[in-house]
């Protein structure tokens, strides 16, 4: 299981026996904001990173890191919101082309053109659907 960025902070603040206090004043902000950077309910300020990861003795991309792998989405929540997206487009452009005909307002090719948007991804969800397990 990857650690969090604000436990892989409290890890390397321990690495170094520092205390929350003393990693604060390093920090120049407050101890209960480095609390809340390791409890991840706030994260530092971007252009304090290098300061940082001087203090805790690593560079930013090591900082960055969670136990040696980038934080990332898992695969499974990526192909859950790829097949979300894709079922959303085949439905979007349904409903278009129906409420656009009724309307009157659609010419024939836009509405195949549409259609064939439409269906492609339907295509999509079933492809990537198939996929699940790899």
């Amino acid at each position: 299981m990857e650690e969090s960025f604000g436990k892989t902070i409290a890890a390397l603040r321990r690495e170094k026996n520092m205390t929350q206090a003393e990693l604060a004043e390093r920090m120049g902000v407050t101890d209960k904001a480095v609390s809340k950077w390791e409890r991840d309910l706030s994260y530092p300020d971007t252009a304090s990173l290098p300061r940082l990861a001087e203090v805790l003795g690593v560079t930013i991309d090591e900082l960055m890191l969670a136990n040696g792998e980038a934080a990332r989405p898992e695969k499974s929540e990526l192909r859950d919101v790829t097949l979300l997206v894709c079922k959303s487009v085949a439905l979007a452009m349904g409903i278009c082309v129906t409420v656009l005909s009724f309307l009157g307002k659609i010419e024939i090719t836009s509405a195949i053109t549409m259609l064939g948007i439409g269906l492609t991804a339907l295509a999509m969800t079933s492809f990537v659907g198939k996929h699940k397990n790899n």
